[in-house]
C-alpha cells in the first residue's frame, strides 16, 4: 500500500479545497519567486499583501477582526503545503503567533486596530525577543521600556537591542519584549506593540546571513530611545510578558512539529521519485536493496510522526493540547526531521549537494528546526519536568 502523503486524521473537504487552492498559490506564485528572494534575503512585501488578499495569513482569527474564522487545521495547510515544496521565506508562522499574542493577550482595542492589518499583510508580524546575550534564557532579558512621556503623552521609552527576529526586515509591527521594571525574574516583563513606519529610534541592522532559509528575513533590530503611547503595552498591565509568551507555546512549538514533519514528507516524495529514474549499475537505484531499505525506514518514520502530529493538531483544536506534549511534538520531529532529510540527500549522490535541487535546501533549511521555538535541549527539559 502506497503512503498518502496527504492522508490528514483532521482533514475534511473544506480543508481538502483548502488546500488545493493554497497548492495552487504556492505553485503559480511563490516557487517562481523563490530563486530571486534567495538572493535578496526577503520575499518581499507584495507577496504578503498577495496572500492576504487571497485568505493565506492568519486563517485562524475570527471574523470580527478580519479574519476567516478558520481553526489551526487551517493554518497547518499554508504551512505543509510551502514546507513539502522546500518554501520557507515568508514567515508566516511567526506572522500568525504575533497575531495570536494580540488576540489572546491584547485589548479590544488593540486587536481592532493591528489584527486586520495583519491579515490583509499590510502589516508584516515579527516578535522580538531574543537578544546577543539572551536566548533560551528569556529572564535574562536587557531591553528596558522605561516610563516617559512625548509632547505630553504617557508612554514608554524603549532601549535595546534584538537578534534573529524572523520577518525583522520587512516587519511593521514588532512585539518587543522588554523589561519594564526592576523586579528580578519573570514579574519584571512586559511586550510592548511598535509599529515601526517612520518611528523614530527604530533600526534594522543586517539582514543577517544564515547557512539556510536564505529568503527569510531574519534580522538584527535595534532601539534608541523609541517611543509608543502607554496603550501599546499588550494587555495593559505591566508584568505580564512573560506569562503572555509562557500561554501560547503550545500553539508555536506544533507549528514546528508541523512544519517538520511536512518538510520530511515534501523529500521523501522527491527522493522517491528520483531513486527510481535514477540509474545506476543498468537499474534504477530503486531497485538496490540499501535504497529500497533506507526508504522502507523513511516511510515507517512518516507514518508514525503523522499519526502523532495529527493527534496533536486536533488536541489542539480542541484546546487541550498541553505545554509538555506539544514539547514533545517539536523535540521528536525536528530531530527526525535532520536524520530523514540527512537520508534522503545522500540517495540523490552529488546532485544532492547542489542548491538548484531543494533537498540540498531542505538540508541546510532543517538545522534550525532544532533550535529557534526553545531548543531540543530545552525541549528534553521542559518534558521532563513533568513525568
Amino acid at each position: 500500500m502506497a503512503l498518502d502523503l496527504l492522508k490528514r486524521a483532521w482533514s475534511d473537504p473544506d480543508l481538502a479545497a483548502y488546500r488545493d487552492a493554497a497548492a495552487r498559490f504556492i505553485e503559480a506564485e511563490m516557487l517562481p519567486q523563490d530563486e530571486a528572494a534567495r538572493h535578496r534575503g526577503h520575499v518581499g512585501h507584495a507577496l504578503w499583501r498577495r496572500c492576504g488578499e487571497l485568505g493565506f495569513l492568519c486563517a485562524d482569527i475570527p471574523e470580527q477582526y478580519g479574519g476567516a474564522g478558520g481553526d489551526f487545521r487551517h493554518e497547518a495547510v499554508f504551512y505543509e503545503e510551502m514546507a513539502r515544496r522546500a518554501l520557507t521565506g515568508l514567515g508566516a508562522s511567526v506572522h500568525t503567533i504575533v497575531a495570536h499574542y494580540l488576540l489572546n493577550h491584547g485589548t479590544e482595542a488593540q486587536k481592532a486596530r493591528w489584527l486586520p492589518r495583519m491579515v490583509s499583510g499590510q502589516l508584516v508580524g515579527a516578535i522580538a525577543m531574543t537578544e546577543p546575550g539572551a536566548g533560551s534564557d528569556l529572564q535574562a532579558i536587557r531591553t528596558r521600556a522605561e516610563r516617559g512621556e512625548r509632547g505630553g503623552e504617557p508612554g514608554y521609552r524603549i532601549n535595546g537591542s534584538k537578534t534573529f527576529i524572523t520577518n525583522g526586515f520587512l516587519a511593521g509591527l514588532v512585539l518587543v519584549v522588554a523589561r519594564t521594571s526592576a523586579t528580578p525574574g519573570a514579574k519584571g516583563t512586559s511586550i510592548l506593540v511598535v509599529e515601526t513606519d517612520a518611528c523614530a529610534g527604530f533600526r534594522v541592522g543586517r539582514v543577517l546571513d544564515k547557512i539556510g532559509m536564505k529568503a527569510q528575513d531574519t534580522s538584527e533590530l535595534f532601539f534608541d530611545d523609541v517611543f509608543v503611547p502607554e496603550d501599546h503595552l499588550l494587555g495593559g498591565r505591566e508584568g505580564q510578558g512573560f506569562y503572555q509568551l509562557m500561554s501560547d507555546l503550545p500553539y508555536e512549538r506544533l507549528i514546528i512539529g508541523v512544519l517538520a514533519l511536512a518538510a520530511m514528507e515534501g523529500a521523501y516524495a522527491q527522493t522517491l521519485a528520483y531513486v527510481q529514474e535514477r540509474q545506476a549499475f543498468g537499474a534504477p537505484l530503486a531497485a538496490l536493496q540499501h535504497t529500497r531499505f533506507k526508504l522502507a525506514e523513511v516511510a515507517t518514520t512518516l507514518r508514525v510522526g503523522r499519526s502523532f502530529i495529527d493527534d496533536c493538531v486536533q488536541q489542539l483544536v480542541a484546546g487541550t493540547l498541553d505545554t509538555a506534549t506539544a514539547s514533545m511534538a517539536k523535540l521528536w520531529a525536528s530531530e527526525a526531521q535532520g536524520r530523514v532529510i540527512d537520508d534522503c540527500l545522500q540517495m540523490f549522490g552529488g546532485y544532492g549537494y547542489m542548491n538548484e535541487y531543494p533537498i540540498a535546501r531542505m538540508f541546510s533549511d532543517a538545522r534550525v528546526q532544532r533550535i529557534y521555538g526553545g531548543a531540543s535541549e530545552i525541549m528534553k527539559e521542559v518534558i521532563a519536568r513533568s513525568l
